[in-house]
């Protein structure tokens, strides 16, 4: 359906009189998303997702998904009372939180996220709602974005929170002096310049911020994006005080100004942050009193031990080894979330002998997917098809089948001009667990048949964080992200800080600027089967699987549920007994 035909439609025809009260008609697309979900061409969840997306308010989409086809009947089950007090422990990793705007790890945000918030919040369901922004609605042609802040929220500080703060904090994120990935997340607002040094240089365009008053902003775009309100949610993207790195340090370990609830009491990169909770928060009741995070080193062994003596509540991450023993404990309730984490063989496609893509095609076609994953991660996840889009993102189009094939990768080999074979290096440092180097032994011997020999350089976790957007050849670990267009635009746009292989393919850009602006969810699809297919053709990332993640905490933790990304939303969470 044409742009134009959406348009003229009646704007009321599908829409309750509850959400014309709510301004659910401020998008010309809702009646056309509606008309859809009514005849089944689009599933529930797609319409809960992208209605929101576009400016409905979660009440109003859930009342029209129920009016148009009916809700699921859902048992009420009477829930406990919070109650109020006490101290989380957690075993996490705790490293460096200086500017959130360049951070790489959801550790990292998990201790910032109880002092600086975000615009939206993912939920852990993969629904986006508002959050320091109360609303938003997008222009038909989704060019301009304006959010509208809550107006009750104020800074640890005493200040009151306005769009300056929201402003001070996007134009950090498109300078490119920051070197915040999210250049490559807001790739809508960003142009690409050649820099003093005569190279590409990617930075904001001009008036891509406009403060409209201290409550309401927009964001003006070079072209139209659906995504923007669940790119406010990525981990690099909390709102940080207008006086951040201008007024005072960049440092947020130093400076820990915020709007939520928490303090940082007391701070060491690898061994523990404290967080108090110093005020009535804008968002509600906060029911825990402090969340204490302990590092317990790289050894998997000493996070178990520490859940099993009861020293901690909650391990940040349950390694898949570690899932039968944690069974064996009374008190501890295991939870597992189906996710789009993943890690990819990512070849640097510049460097010698990588940048040969018959030489990446048969090093490919020789990958049994299904092996590794039963093998390497017992099973816990889903095969992958080389292009890191997962079959639960809601843009995912299913490819055909990739088959393991040596005969092909024998030819393409010879033509790679290695028909005597080849030794190849890839490196690799268990960021993620064990598993990581058993799924490179498991590769190696996929590998041989071929006339392709692997060597594993396996380095220590740290060592492999210096080289993972350098190494030629690397194993790199990927968390989840709610779609598919917002890990192709941070891993593989060209020129964008998180581009580990170099990729630089300006049809691809063009292939996911078009899926990125496409309202129908259907023909989104059909536009990001384009930007997969040109992914595995150029076998830039060989990708094991798909791995659902596990966390495991003590019972008495009540109101927790895991996020699909391990961010800790502690907003609902209490302790029992």
């Amino acid at each position: 359906m044409s742009d134009k035909k959406i348009l003229s439609r009646d704007k009321r025809r599908y829409l309750l009189p509850s959400e014309r009260a709510l301004g659910a008609e401020t998008h010309s697309y809702l009646p056309e998303l509606c008309d859809q979900l009514r005849v089944r061409k689009i599933t529930r969840r797609d319409f809960l997702r992208q209605a929101a997306l576009l400016g409905m308010t979660v009440g109003a989409a859930y009342a029209t998904a129920d009016k148009l086809i009916g809700g699921a009947f859902t048992p009420t089950v009477a829930a406990a009372t919070p109650k109020p007090g006490g101290t989380l422990r957690v075993s996490m990793r705790i490293q460096e939180v200086t500017d959130p705007a360049i951070f790489d790890w959801t550790e990292k945000s998990n201790v910032a996220r109880f002092l600086v918030e975000h615009l939206t919040r993912t939920k852990a369901d993969n629904t986006t709602v508002p959050y320091l922004a109360k609303s938003w609605e997008a222009s038909d042609d989704l060019k301009s974005w304006v959010f509208h802040l809550r107006d009750d929220v104020t800074w640890s500080n005493g200040d009151k929170f306005t769009a300056a703060d929201v402003a001070h904090t996007v134009n950090r994120w498109l300078d490119p002096k920051t070197g915040s990935s999210n250049l490559g997340l807001f790739a809508a607002m960003v142009e690409t310049v050649k820099g003093a040094d005569g190279k590409p240089l990617k930075r904001g365009i001009a008036n891509a911020v406009e403060v409209i008053d201290d409550h309401t902003i927009k964001f003006n775009l070079r072209q139209a994006a659906l995504a923007m309100p669940e790119n406010f949610y990525n981990y690099p993207a909390a709102i940080v005080h207008r006086g951040f790195g201008k007024d005072y340090e960049a440092d947020l370990s130093k400076n820990p100004i915020g709007t939520g609830p928490m303090k940082l009491e007391a701070f060491a990169v690898g061994e523990r942050a404290i967080l108090k909770k110093a005020r009535d928060w804008w968002a509600g009741p906060f029911h825990l009193d402090e969340i204490h995070y302990f590092d317990h080193g790289e050894d998997t062994n000493a996070w178990i031990a520490a859940l099993a003596s009861q020293q901690v509540d909650m391990v940040f991450r349950l390694p898949n080894n570690a899932i039968e023993t944690v069974k064996r404990l009374p008190f501890v309730e295991l939870h597992e979330a189906t996710t789009a984490q993943t890690a990819v063989m990512r070849f640097r496609v510049t460097e010698k002998p990588f940048d040969n893509v018959k030489l990446r095609q048969a090093i490919a076609a020789c990958m049994d997917h299904k092996e590794l994953l039963d093998k390497a991660f017992k099973g816990l996840g889903q095969i992958a098809e080389n292009h890191h889009v997962c079959p639960i993102h809601p843009d995912y189009a299913a490819l055909p089948p990739l088959k393991r094939d040596v005969e092909k990768a024998k030819k393409l080999l010879a033509e790679a001009g290695y028909k005597d074979g080849i030794t190849v290096e890839i490196a690799n440092g268990d960021t993620e667990g064990p598993w990581m180097t058993d799924v490179c032994a498991i590769f190696k011997n996929q590998l041989a048949p071929a006339g392709i020999n692997l060597k594993i350089n396996k380095m220590p976790a740290n060592q492999y964080w210096e080289v993972w957007d350098k190494a030629p050849w690397g194993y790199t670990a990927w968390t989840h992200r709610p779609l598919g267009t917002m890990v192709l635009g941070l891993g593989y746009r060209s020129g964008v800080p998180w581009n580990e292989t170099a990729y630089n393919n300006p049809e691809f850009d063009a292939a996911l600027d078009d899926a990125e602006a496409t309202l129908d969810v259907n023909e989104r699809k059909k536009k990001m089967a384009v930007c997969e297919k040109i992914l595995q053709d150029d076998a830039i990332i060989p990708q094991p699987f798909w791995r659902s993640v596990f966390k495991a905490a003590n019972k008495r933790v009540k109101g927790h549920q895991t996020h699909p990304t391990l961010y800790h939303q502690f907003h609902n969470v209490w302790l029992e007994g």
